[in-house]
């Protein structure tokens, strides 16, 4: 008896282990560690270049729960410290990252301003964050996200094309390929809102973006036409995807705008845009 129970209780161990696998590899190494990091601005070597970055812990930081992670990416001529301040921090994230959405914010600081991303250097500079924050924090794998505005925007898409296993999802306001999409075919969750308007990246160079993740993403066609100029008005188009890859597209009456209100104009904390693009990433869970 004893002879046969032996290899019964074996195989029930490594059943077990097999059904906890994908569990324990959605969290980090850092679950259940005293955490070093804090909140505030760090700094890496990437590249053999000094870089920053801003931390945002939520006040409730629970070592033993894994937290969404999200990268807020400036705009040209801006910096980290935009992101991670004003009345809508994180494009205006933050403000709604609360109860089960308990979330770690990055504000990464581009070189010269800006994200020419040369040779892959600013992609190497989010995997060391990534690594950095996972060594010590408890941060969920599944549920990594990048969003930006104009060249912001531009970053989170080349995040998309050359680490479509590491983001979750990724928004762009406003974007265009100015950051590169080296990269294979792997689909990302992708959202796009775009200016009608936009007077510094023409509305085509958005629908370029999109209509790259829509190959990507295996979406059935679909007509969506831009609202009209001067139209005050904003239409979402929502595709039809493979199962958990959805694409979603805003054309609104605007101009070069990161958070419109339905005039068009900036609406900062009060922007439609905020809350679409919460609801869009909290759909993934």
């Amino acid at each position: 008896m004893a002879s046969a129970s032996r290899p019964l209780s074996w195989v029930f161990t490594l059943l077990s282990l097999l059904l906890l696998t994908p569990l324990i590899a959605a969290d980090t190494a850092g679950c259940g560690k005293a955490p070093t990091i804090t909140s505030g601005t760090r700094t890496l070597t990437v590249n053999n270049k000094s870089r920053r970055f801003i931390v945002r812990l939520p006040n409730n930081y629970d070592r033993t729960k894994p937290h969404r992670l999200i990268f807020g990416v400036h705009w040209r001529d801006a910096d980290f410290q935009a992101v991670d301040g004003g009345s809508a921090p994180y494009y205006g994230l933050r403000n709604l990252a609360t109860g089960n959405y308990s979330t770690i914010f990055v504000s990464p600081d581009g070189l010269n301003k800006g994200w020419a991303n040369s040779g892959g250097e600013d992609i190497l500079f989010f995997d060391a964050i990534i690594k950095q924050l996972s060594d010590d924090l408890c941060i969920n794998e599944k549920l990594i996200f990048s969003l930006g505005f104009s060249y912001g925007g531009a970053m989170s898409y080349s995040l998309a094309c050359s680490r479509p296993k590491v983001f979750r999802a990724v928004a762009v306001l406003s974007g265009a390929q100015l950051s590169g999409c080296s990269g294979g075919t792997d689909p990302v969750a992708f959202y796009l809102q775009h200016g009608v308007r936009d007077s510094v990246l023409n509305v085509q160079m958005g629908k370029q973006l999109r209509d790259n993740m829509l190959r990507r993403n295996g979406c059935a066609s679909k007509n969506a036409p831009d609202v009209a100029r001067n139209s005050r008005s904003k239409a979402k188009t929502e595709y039809s995807c493979t199962a958990g890859y959805p694409v979603t597209y805003i054309s609104f009456d605007g101009d070069h705008t990161a958070l419109p209100n339905d005039s068009g104009g900036d609406g900062g904390a009060n922007s439609w845009s905020i809350r679409e693009v919460d609801t869009f990433f909290k759909q993934f869970s």
